[in-house]
């Protein structure tokens, strides 16, 4: 072994996994994408987390892409394209206003409903910080906050999220209209289409990347032009973002072609895989939580490996490669679920620091290994399975997702290369032997760092890839290195989120979103059975249970989570669920026409995963 490789080998691996999802937004009975989040997230996050590493070739890391988002991002790619190319209509309400393809609404409660969409970003960081834009939102923002208005609108939302109507209820328009003079002085519904199309303008420009910014000569042009945008401006910047859209996907295979980078997948709508198999895996960590009437779901098994096999086809389609590493759902795992990762052949999946511990603790490992997390840092594997396990570690996970935001970007880098220079400090002459794994998601955090966490990737990047002690790497080459990996005798059945699953199952609303998937799962292998149904017809509902699979949904229904945001999820839920029984011929159950939760809480770094 020649000097300089002795030297990479001691040194402490330091493996950065980003974990890019989005659940599918797109309604399942009329194709509208009810939130804006794919593209908006794409032309902010996946291009700027990109733009970082093609700005420091000697940084590595995993990126992980559950394959619904690529689906979706390279559809909204081709609808932008479709518009710019003859003015085709959108399948997202947001764009089509922004563009004019939909006029600006003359309805006060449709107005209101525009300026509360363009309102939907991190103020401090996002609105606050460009004069026009905020002037914008000063203007109205007394306004909305009036009592009057918020009852109305909370009454317009309600119906919208549950009826999907194209228009508010007529009787909360018409009092808005009535009374929207008495109740705000500048009278919402008399501000001109300018302001509207100005504030559209505003709240795009503003979801930009700090990449586009920079990189693209169009962008400050706009942004110097502050108001009385046109036609053509509009059209520019449509331009500006269907071409980030078009790019992200094939610059990520770029970094991956040049090996700076490790792709892994999720599988492909996203499902919480040990629950698919067995529900009762969740008394691993709940053991006296409520399950679902239904003792398991049907043929767990069968869409387990549908959900991995649909995956790998769409990540092979993107990407022309089989992934190595698989990021179950939410890091959720148990021992079935890690056996079905052994049927595909996939090298390595991961989880959270609930798991190792409630495991090590089964499987008694040296409490002094435990204590000093010395086995986090080392892939595990079961005796009887090939897939190795890495495990996160939830502090300096968090620090980056929940801390760093308030912290000098430079001092925060600095501090986070100091835990892991602790750390290699601590396991001495084996450090490199070990691996720091550092989990978490790739897009929900940076709105909350000044400028998309611009400077504080760029130094973490920086002072990681030029650390005397630590390596940049990649779980793959982690076990290709040979690195020792642990046996651990038993794998309890958790996730990254507080080691159980908590967060999709055990509570009142989740078990009753079980039970209507559960009956639909039922109807669904029941009209399979029959053959009644044409191949492609099997494949369109095979789908279409794959997106009512997905863990998002399970993830919003309870009372913690913020009552807007689980109104969305829950309509759109029941409506993919209405969807599913459509394309069996089936009369969807009535109980889907009303809600399942309501939410009421409020969530930390909202959509961000949650604090350990």
């Amino acid at each position: 072994m020649d000097n300089a490789h002795h030297t990479q080998a001691g040194k402490l691996k330091v493996v950065l996994c980003w974990h890019m999802h989005q659940p599918h937004y797109r309604d399942g009975l009329d194709g509208i994408y009810r939130l804006p989040w794919v593209y908006l997230h794409a032309i902010k996050d996946y291009a700027d987390m990109a733009w970082h590493l093609e700005a420091c070739p000697d940084a590595k890391v995993v990126v992980n892409f559950a394959p619904v988002l690529l689906e979706q991002i390279d559809d909204y790619a081709q609808q932008m394209r479709a518009w710019l190319a003859d003015g085709s209509p959108m399948n997202d309400p947001m764009l089509n206003l922004l563009v004019g393809v939909t006029p600006i609404p003359k309805n006060m409660a449709k107005r209101i409903e525009v300026i509360q969409n363009c309102l939907k970003a991190h103020a401090p960081t996002m609105i606050d910080v460009f004069p026009a834009y905020k002037r914008l939102v000063d203007l109205v923002r007394p306004e909305l906050e009036s009592e009057f208005v918020k009852q109305a609108v909370a009454k317009v939302d309600g119906a919208n999220k549950t009826q999907q109507e194209s228009n508010p209820p007529k009787d909360v328009a018409d009092k808005l209209h009535s009374k929207g003079k008495a109740v705000n002085p500048l009278c919402l519904n008399y501000l001109n289409d300018q302001f509207f199309t100005d504030l559209l303008v505003w709240y795009h420009l503003a979801w930009l990347g700090i990449s586009l910014r920079e990189l693209d000569p169009r962008v400050k042009p706009l942004m110097d032009k502050r108001s009385h945008f046109t036609d053509e401006d509009k059209r520019l910047l449509m331009e500006v973002m269907q071409e980030s859209m078009a790019s992200i996907i094939p610059r990520y295979k770029a970094l991956l072609d040049k090996g700076q980078i490790e792709i892994s997948m999720t599988p492909y709508g996203h499902p919480i895989v040990p629950l698919l198999l067995d529900f009762q895996s969740m008394h691993d960590a709940l053991p006296d939580a409520p399950a679902p009437m239904s003792p398991f779901y049907p043929g767990g098994k069968e869409r387990a490996d549908w959900h991995m096999q649909h995956g790998l086809q769409i990540f092979n389609q993107f990407f022309h490669a089989k992934p190595q590493g698989v990021w179950l759902s939410e890091g959720a795992l148990s021992e079935e679920a890690v056996a079905l990762l052994d049927d595909f052949n996939i090298k390595w999946t991961a989880s959270g620091e609930g798991v190792w511990r409630h495991s090590c603790e089964s499987s008694q490992i040296d409490q002094h290994d435990m204590n000093s997390k010395r086995a986090l840092y080392q892939p595990l594997r079961l005796a009887t399975q090939n897939c190795s396990m890495f495990f996160r570690d939830d502090g300096l996970s968090d620090l980056i997702g929940f801390q760093y935001k308030d912290w000098h970007a430079d001092d925060a880098a600095a501090d986070f290369a100091s835990h892991l220079s602790n750390i290699a400090a601590f396991l001495g002459e084996q450090a490199g032997e070990h691996v720091v794994s550092v989990i978490l998601d790739g897009e929900n955090a940076w709105e909350y760092y000044p400028v998309n966490a611009s400077h504080f990737i760029s130094a973490l990047y920086k002072v990681l890839s030029e650390h005397p002690s630590l390596s940049m790497t990649t779980f793959s080459e982690v076990l290709d290195d040979g690195v020792n990996i642990r046996t651990l005798p038993t794998l309890k059945a958790g996730s990254w989120v507080y080691g159980s699953f908590s967060t999709w199952i055990g509570e009142k609303d989740k078990n009753l979103a079980w039970d209507l998937l559960v009956d639909a799962k039922a109807c669904f292998d029941e009209v399979i059975a029959s053959g009644t149904l044409t191949l492609k017809q099997q494949e369109e509902a095979r789908l279409q249970l794959g997106v009512c699979e997905g863990s998002d949904w399970f993830w919003w229904f309870g009372d913690y989570n913020a009552s807007g945001s689980v109104k969305d999820f829950d309509c759109l839920y029941r409506r993919h669920l209405k969807r599913l029984y459509e394309l069996l011929g089936k009369p969807a159950p009535n109980r889907l026409d009303f809600p399942i939760s309501l939410g009421g809480g409020h969530m930390e770094n909202a959509g961000t995963m949650r604090r350990n």
